[in-house]
Parts: C-alpha cells; structure tokens; sequence
C-alpha cells in the first residue's frame, strides 16, 4: 500500500485507474519523461501472496473474488431488469480486472468498426481496423501475447505474435471431430499468457486457476505496466476513491482530481492533463458524478450520451455427458475457439465458441436453486469426471441507449457518493443469436457421442465480464463523447481509456482493443502537451 496519499506536485499528467486502459498510458508517458500520477480506488496486492490467494480461492464455500476484497459499500451498486453481477467480474486494485481475468486477447475483426456500413446496425467507429493495426502489435508486445496464426476469419497482421501459442488441448481433439461433422472450423485462441520466459515473467507453470489467480505472473496483469511506470518515475496512490473533476472557470478545461482515502481525508490532485481508465460503469458514474453549473448533466455530457448504449457479452453453456473419456483435466483457459459465425449477413449478431477444457462441470444454476439432497442433487448433470463437454458461446450485443448507467439517488457508497445503477437487457437480436449457438453447440456436442444435459437459458442469462460502451467515440459532438482521438468533446484536457469508448463490441474479448487504445491514448496526451 502507499505509505503516503497526499498528492502530487506539479503532475504533467493524472491517470484515474490501473487497469490496462490506465496502467498503459501512465506507463508510455512516465518513459517519455512526463511526471505521472496514478489515482487508483483499489490496494495494491503483492504478487509475493498470489500463492496464499490460490489457496484459498480453491477451498470449498469460499467465493473467488474474495480474494480480490471486491463488495461491501464501496463497491455498492444497483441493477433493474437482468442481473449484472459486478462484482464477481471486476476487480478495484492495483492492475484492476486483469488481476483476475481469463486473458483471451483476440483483436476486433474489421468488420467491427464498419457494422453500420456493412449491415445498416448500430453505428461506424470514427477509426477504421488498420488505424489501430500498429497499436495492436504493440499491444501483443507490451501484454506479451501468445499465439498461432491459424484462425482463417481473423483480421489481417503484418507480424508474428510475440510467443507461439499454446497447443490443442486433449478434449480439443475430441470437440474437433463434432466441429468438422457440422462443419464448424475451430482455431486456436490467443492468450496474454507467457509460453516461455518473457520480459521478466515465467512460462505458464499449469496450475489451472487463471481466474481468479495466477501465481506463477505468466499471465498477463496490468500492475506490470504500473511498476514500469514507478520505476520511470510515476507515482501510485492507492485506496485513493476519486469522486469529482473539477473544470476551471470556463467550463473548458479540467483542473483537479477530487479523491478520498480510507480514513475519509479529502485532496485535490491537480495536473496538466487527466485519463480516466475507470471502465464502462465507473466511468459514466465519474463524470455524471462530477455535473456543475457549466455542464448540469454531467462531464463532458453536452450529447447526453455518457452512461448510455452499455454493452457486454452474455454468455450461454451447453453441457453434454460423452460416451468418450477426454480425460481431461483442468487446464485454466480455454485452448479452443471458433469464430465461424462472425458474419451477420449468416447470424443476427456475431458469437464466439470457446471449447472447455473441464474435467467436470456443475452448473451454479442447478446448484443453487435446487431443492434436491444428495445423490439426486447430481441428477441433472449425471457425467463422470473426464467425460464431460462443455462449449460456452459469447454473444455480440449491439449499442442500445436505454442500456445505461445512472446514479442511484439516496443510495450511497463508504464515502456518501451515489452509487451506479444499471439498467441492462438483451434485445431479439442476441436472444435470436444465443438460441441458434445453443442448438449449433449441441449439434456438435451430439456429434461426438455426447448427451446435452443442461444449457443455460438466454432469457436469464447475466452480462457477462466484458463491459463496454457508456461513453463512445465519434466525430459528431451531439452523439458521442470523445473524439477519435480519446479526447472528450467538452473538455481540452480530458481523456478516456477505457472499453467506454468503444462503438460496437463485435464478439471478442475487449482487452487487447482497450490496450491498443490505450497506447493511441498517450500519442494524443503526449502530443497536447
């Protein structure tokens, strides 16, 4: 933890979270020689315990994310229609959700940042795929990303990935055989997890519990970049709650950081420039947070668009008893993808399947909301272990404004702040998607032998881990919230990194995108000042 929280002196520049979106930038522009503070709600965990945090995250009856303190009234937050459950996704710390994510890092597909041009849905990036294609390299670089170059949909690259990826899983082979009959092509997916020694971080070591904790470092967090940044210069102020923006007398140009620390003490961190890296829920809540008499609805809130069109990537399961062992045991993440339906002119949005490599599987749905005891508690999922297929589907969710983040009035958090509310709901589209992916993974389930024994209903399913949207980019002032540039519209000297900005979702994992941002991000501040 910081042994100190009083702010900085003549800061060039001020970074409100330490996730990739913030840890990048403060990272990039302390090596350029900027003075950088880092503002950050969560402490720092030392990668010393990640062992002890292991082992308690493998006992029975003890949540997870425990490990990562998430709950409790900072952390407080509302939903309305569908659960969202926030705080078994994300992560308020020092390398924010990357500390326990499961580091999939496929890049957006081109037609991504085109859906309105190509399909008349949602809206165009201001920035086309090649725009970012350097920023991507260079993101696989600084995340150090393992991967092989055999998926046939994906966007084009100049470059190798930085380590071979890691190879087919024992039931990948099996799945295999239930994709070629339906004709299904299955890939490799790319993972920002070391597959040799690489840039101070060990090969992945096998210990099978990428989420919630990595004990060796092979996988990829952000409090890597945070430490690069300390060590050019930076400054991290930990457990440092930030709850306003302060503009000048103009309205024009942000002044200060208005934060709290745990024993409820107030400072003010001034600074040249300010990146918020809060993701798609803190964000909105910050800036909505932040309203005054030049900007009433809210920071750079003049289009009425920050907290609107949140999007993530719901996630539906087939499970299936096979008649063949794959004798598989866990391995920690997923091998195994597909992006065979990532054209919409074949789905009404996009969907990835991610191939399991479990030994057995309980789905929490059954566990708990039955009333049965005993052995027919596992009546529902009677498989042996080592003879189980699971395939879990990622569905694309378009923009929608009235998915959105507000604050929620009276209810307030440890430091009397309202508290986000999330309004979230699957349109027809995605519900249309999730039920076709639900009858093509027991398809191929069926295919090899293998008896459907639960899948998850699309019409209750969650958000998912991947938030998104809530503040997006765009040219046109009236619609959109920053710039291509990552600057806010309203403000000079306001940026944001984060998955906020992001126009479309498509049907990936968001956090190389939001690291290819993020390195565009300080370009542009490095370039203002």
């Amino acid at each position: 933890m910081s042994a100190e929280r009083t702010p900085e002196d003549d800061a060039d520049v001020c970074v409100i979270g330490s996730g990739p979106g913030g840890a990048l930038v403060a990272a990039d522009l302390a090596a350029r020689g900027y003075s950088v503070v880092i503002l950050e709600a969560g402490r720092w965990f030392d990668p010393d315990e990640r062992h002890v945090q292991m082992e308690l995250a493998l006992r029975n009856g003890y949540d997870g994310l425990e490990v990562w303190e998430m709950g409790g009234e900072r952390d407080e937050y509302l939903t309305l229609e569908y659960d969202v459950p926030l705080n078994t996704e994300r992560v308020k710390g020092v390398g924010g959700t990357t500390l326990h994510w499961g580091a999939v890092t496929p890049r957006l597909h081109e037609e991504d940042f085109e859906m309105e041009t190509r399909y008349g849905l949602a809206r165009d990036w201001p920035l086309e795929y090649d725009d970012l294609r350097p920023y991507y390299a260079a993101a696989e670089r600084e995340l150090g990303v393992s991967g092989d170059e055999d998926n046939p949909f994906a966007p084009p690259r100049s470059e190798p990935y930085p380590m071979e990826g890691f190879p087919a899983s024992q039931a990948d082979s099996v799945y295999a055989r239930g994709c070629e009959d339906v004709g299904v092509r299955m890939h490799t997916a790319p993972h920002a997890i070391a597959s040799e020694p690489y840039d101070g971080r060990s090969p992945c070591q096998g210990y099978g519990t990428c989420i919630p904790v990595c004990p060796s470092g092979a996988k990829y967090s952000a409090d890597v970049h945070v430490r690069k940044a300390e060590a050019d210069g930076a400054r991290v102020i930990d457990r440092a709650q930030v709850h306003r923006l302060e503009h000048d007398s103009t309205g024009e140009t942000l002044e200060r950081a208005h934060y709290t620390t745990p024993d409820g003490t107030e400072y003010e961190q001034a600074a040249d420039a300010f990146v918020v890296a809060c993701g798609a829920i803190e964000t909105p809540r910050l800036l909505l947070l932040s309203a005054s008499d030049a900007h009433p609805d809210g920071l750079a809130n003049s289009s009425g668009q920050v907290g609107r069109n949140l999007m993530g990537h719901p996630y539906v399961t087939t499970v299936a008893a096979l008649e063949e062992r794959t004798r598989q045991n866990e391995i920690g993440f997923t091998t195994s993808i597909s992006h065979e339906f990532y054209d919409h002119e074949e789905v009404p949005t996009s969907f990835q399947f991610e191939f399991s490599n479990v030994a057995e599987y309980a789905p929490m749905e059954i566990v708990s909301f039955t009333e049965e005891w005993g052995d027919d508690l596992f009546e529902p999922f009677d498989t042996h272990y080592g003879q189980v297929g699971s395939i879990v589907t990622a569905v694309e969710q378009l923009p929608d404004p009235d998915n959105r983040v507000t604050l929620a009035g009276s209810r307030t958090d440890n430091h009397g702040r309202p508290i986000p509310m999330v309004d979230w709901h699957l349109g027809e589209r995605e519900l249309e998607t999730a039920a076709f992916a639900q009858e093509v993974a027991a398809d191929i389930l069926t295919a090899i032998d293998g008896e459907v024994v639960w899948q998850s209903d699309p019409e209750t399913v969650g958000m998912g881990a991947h938030h998104m949207g809530t503040t997006r980019m765009g040219t046109d002032p009236d619609e959109s919230v920053v710039s291509p540039e990552l600057r806010a519209h309203d403000l000079e000297n306001l940026y944001i990194s984060s998955a906020s900005t992001f126009v479309t979702g498509g049907a990936v994992n968001p956090t190389l995108t939001i690291a290819a941002l993020a390195l565009k991000v300080a370009d542009h501040v490095d370039g203002r000042l």
